[in-house]
């Protein structure tokens, strides 16, 4: 194992251990914090119809992150380099699932994930500025493929993140600061004042008269009558496990702060520490906006918040016409600062497979600044393909089952490293081993069998992603061997 304390060789220069925890707890929360909190209670309240379950989503989705990212504090110990999760699935299972996940990561997950999170930041300008939001329709054809303006925004926003970051880890570091601490401000005030000027304690008691009583609610094909059908006994498994597809999506990215090992003073401690304290901020953030949801509006009017802006409309009730303008402003700091996160530590993973030999060689040298720059390129084509695709909403659906898989498999890694590296040095233990990271693995795998039959396309499109990458996985090894 590397010298914790050393840089990190590559070809083309060295990382440089410069960012602190504070800078490793910010990388989570920043990336954790993107659109999701401000949109998905709509869905889950739909899906179960109470107060408490609404809640109590949140809270579980909160507790698997949790065990799941003190778990990881362990592997980051072991393996305080640049990759992360990749290292840890490659060095528990093989080159095989590490090159899986890398896969998928680079096809989805994190391109994915930036190109949404591109687009989302542009479609909440358009509020403010229509020319630029996704009516605004640049181009189209007969067969429906369209672009829109908010997709080459979200394209020019990724192309200067990622310009930024070529620039050095202290660009992208000022950057991810700034704008998580005005995110947390800005949320931190809608909270209190969700609380503080809405004092219609109707609303907070009606909403909690009969919490547990678990309902679907749907409204009429006209979008007037709201009727709910009630969820009783094993009938709640179903749309719970559905619900926390949304929680779940909107807490991840946690592991992000594992992929820039390189370049973290400290890791061994830093890591595990990063990771506690920046999921246990932002699950009380979480748990927090929701309260102030229940606070402001029915679970009625959350459930039909108009197009799932449950944030949008507790903003009107809290503060009228300028609600929506304060909203847009915070979802637009919200996933600039996101898609900063995202871009900076994903070109990370890359870097790492090229020099495994699992990506291309381009990617594996740093440039002058000391960062991956043509990682950070090839991410930023890819994740601009995705954007002018429109289709990266179906693929992040598709994929979040093959990431709670991952997790399963990497957290199973600890169990399975004990036995085969028991010797190896450990600065930091998972956190409650082995009983927090078995209960993940139950809580997790139940969720993605329940999903296998009750939400089919979230489960069996994003498998056939992560096996195609089974072929193209021999096919680089044996270019690999025919130029040895």
């Amino acid at each position: 194992m590397e010298n914790n304390n050393s840089t990190q060789p590559a070809t083309g220069g060295s990382f440089v251990r410069s960012l602190s925890l504070l800078d490793g707890a910010l990388l989570v929360i920043g990336s954790m914090i993107g659109s999701g909190i401000f949109i998905v209670s709509a869905d889950i309240s739909r899906q179960l119809g109470s107060a408490g379950w609404l809640i109590a989503v949140w809270l579980l989705s909160g507790f698997i992150t949790l065990a799941a990212a003190v778990s990881y504090g362990e592997l980051s110990g072991m393996y305080p380099k640049a990759g992360g999760q990749y290292v840890y699935l490659r060095e528990a299972f093989g080159k095989l699932y590490g090159f899986l996940y890398g896969w998928s990561f680079f096809a989805v997950i994190q391109t994915g994930t930036i190109a949404a999170v591109g687009v989302g930041f542009a479609k909440f300008t358009g509020y403010l500025i229509p020319s630029l939001g996704d009516g605004n329709i640049l181009l189209g054809d007969p067969h429906g493929f369209n672009i829109s303006a908010a997709q080459i925004l979200g394209i020019g926003i990724i192309f200067l993140l990622t310009f930024v970051n070529t620039q050095g880890i202290k660009s992208g570091k000022w950057i991810q600061f700034v704008f998580t601490f005005a995110k947390i401000g800005a949320m931190g005030a809608l909270i209190i004042f969700g609380f503080l000027w809405v004092k219609d304690h109707g609303i907070w008691q009606d909403n909690w008269t009969g919490a547990w009583m678990a309902k679907s609610i749907s409204k009429s094909s006209d979008g007037n009558l709201i009727s709910h059908s009630s969820l009783m006994g094993m009938a709640i498994v179903g749309p719970l496990c559905a619900a926390m597809v949304g929680a779940l999506f909107s807490s991840d990215a946690w592991n992000n702060v594992t992929f820039i090992a390189g370049e973290i003073k400290r890791p061994e401690r830093n890591i595990g520490l990063s990771l506690l304290i920046g999921t246990v901020v932002v699950t009380v953030i979480y748990i927090s906006m929701n309260l102030m949801y229940l606070n402001v509006m029915s679970i009625s009017e959350i459930a039909n918040a108009p197009a799932d802006r449950v944030a949008l409309a507790a903003a009107l009730k809290i503060f009228g016409s300028t609600g929506t303008t304060f909203i847009a402003l915070m979802i637009m700091v919200s996933t600039f600062g996101c898609n900063n996160g995202l871009i900076l530590s994903g070109s990370r993973v890359y870097y790492t497979m090229a020099n495994d030999g699992l990506f291309l060689p381009a990617a594996k040298k740093l440039n002058k600044n000391g960062v991956p720059g043509a990682a950070l390129w090839m991410q930023f084509v890819w994740a601009s393909l995705l954007c002018l695709s429109g289709k990266y909403g179906d693929l992040l659906d598709f994929i979040i089952f093959t990431v709670l898989l991952f997790y399963i498999m990497t957290i199973a890694g600890i169990f399975k490293l004990r036995q085969t590296q028991p010797d190896m040095p450990r600065p930091y233990k998972a956190f409650g081993y082995p009983l927090i990271p078995a209960v993940y693995i139950l809580l997790a795998t139940t969720i993605c069998v329940v999903l296998l039959f009750y939400k089919p396309m979230y489960t069996w499109p994003g498998l056939i992603i992560v096996l195609a990458g089974i072929p193209v996985y021999y096919i680089v090894q044996k270019s690999n061997k025919s130029n040895e």
